[in-house]
């Protein structure tokens, strides 16, 4: 059990001060001091130990109609957080259980107890929650395993394969039985953590040359199945690979959430005619059923060291906002999360 703080009146939050144009910049973000709510009748107060920065955060800066509202100017901006319970006025919730909850952005989140789930920090480190055992975790799980139709003996292909999800498809397609997993990343070291770490088949810096020659090379026998992180050259790459029945998730496309004009790519979409391609898209929401399914493979692998997770930690409640900037200029490997102070 973690020890209780005291409880203080105010505490800071992040704000979205301005709408990006283009990629996002220090002056879009406020760091604020805002009151601490007292919990009332069914609701807990929470001192934020990790909050998750994540890609499809940059799409809810956008003022457009989405499948998750956008966030709003002037007020806190929210995503996944871990941390203590300080105050309960829930039944089941008592000062100092672990939670993980979805009011991050924040040192202290009072909410609905219904909205928290308790987790175990002597299962997993509390950060473990935010990625491997969470969101990033049963994304690629999900993406992989039921809209993807991954099959054993396929060749797997995995975009912004260093990321949080990407690095663990690639794991989760290895352990199941594909006889070829390729992934692009943007940097030798990471390239090296893929192959030397997650036991990539093979990498590609896709800096280096264009993704569909170093796809080519990687995959001379092509692709049938095309984890999608990233948009654009690589879908078009990936289209270009895919065997006959190929599938592609698309799960992100974080080349282009800073862009103010259209892609160029892909180019090729004409393909999945001939091909017969399937390209689904995916929202880790619908796939809850897989909750209890996931967490036990999952927590199985990590125990036999099957699967190997990698963490970009960044201290300090002051510096989330450059975090989720870096996150979307690439400097993570693995889960990126912000690592609050006490």
């Amino acid at each position: 059990m973690a020890e209780q703080a005291a409880v203080p009146a105010t505490a800071r939050e992040w704000h979205l001060a301005a709408r990006p144009q283009g990629w996002p910049v220090p002056a879009d973000f406020a760091l604020v001091e805002a009151p601490v709510r007292t919990p009332g009748p069914g609701e807990i107060l929470v001192r934020n130990a990790y909050l998750s920065v994540d890609p499809y955060m940059r799409g809810r800066m956008n003022d457009v109609k989405s499948y998750v509202p956008p966030f709003r100017l002037g007020q806190a901006m929210d995503g996944g957080a871990v941390g203590y319970v300080v105050a309960s006025g829930a039944e089941g919730f008592a000062p100092g259980d672990a939670v993980l909850h979805g009011l991050g952005w924040r040192e202290y989140a009072t909410l609905d107890a219904a909205h928290a789930v308790k987790v175990d920090p002597e299962v997993a480190p509390l950060s473990a929650y935010l990625g491997v055992l969470g969101m990033p975790g049963l994304t690629a799980y999900a993406g992989l395993l039921a809209v993807g139709g991954f099959k054993e003996g396929d060749k797997v292909f995995v975009s912004g394969a260093a990321g949080a999800v990407g690095s663990l498809v690639g794991q989760i397609a290895r352990i199941k039985g594909a006889s070829l997993v390729v992934g692009s990343a943007g940097s030798e070291r990471k390239v090296a953590t893929l192959v030397d770490e997650f036991g990539f088949d093979a990498a590609f810096n896709y800096k280096d040359a264009p993704v569909a020659e170093q796809l080519a090379a990687a995959a001379p026998e092509g692709i049938d199945l095309y984890f999608d992180n990233v948009g654009g050259d690589h879908l078009e790459a990936a289209i270009g690979a895919l065997n006959v029945h190929g599938r592609a998730v698309l799960c992100g496309a974080i080349a282009q959430y800073n862009d103010t004009s259209a892609p160029a790519a892909p180019r090729n979409l004409a393909l999945a005619i001939g091909k017969r391609l399937r390209l689904e898209g995916m929202l880790v929401r619908d796939h809850a059923g897989l909750q209890q399914q996931f967490v036990a493979e999952m927590a199985g692998w990590l125990k036999s060291g099957e699967l190997r997770t990698e963490e970009t930690v960044v201290d300090g409640f002051e510096n989330a906002a450059e975090a989720f900037l870096d996150l979307l200029r690439g400097v993570n490997t693995g889960k990126m999360v912000v690592r609050l102070d006490g």
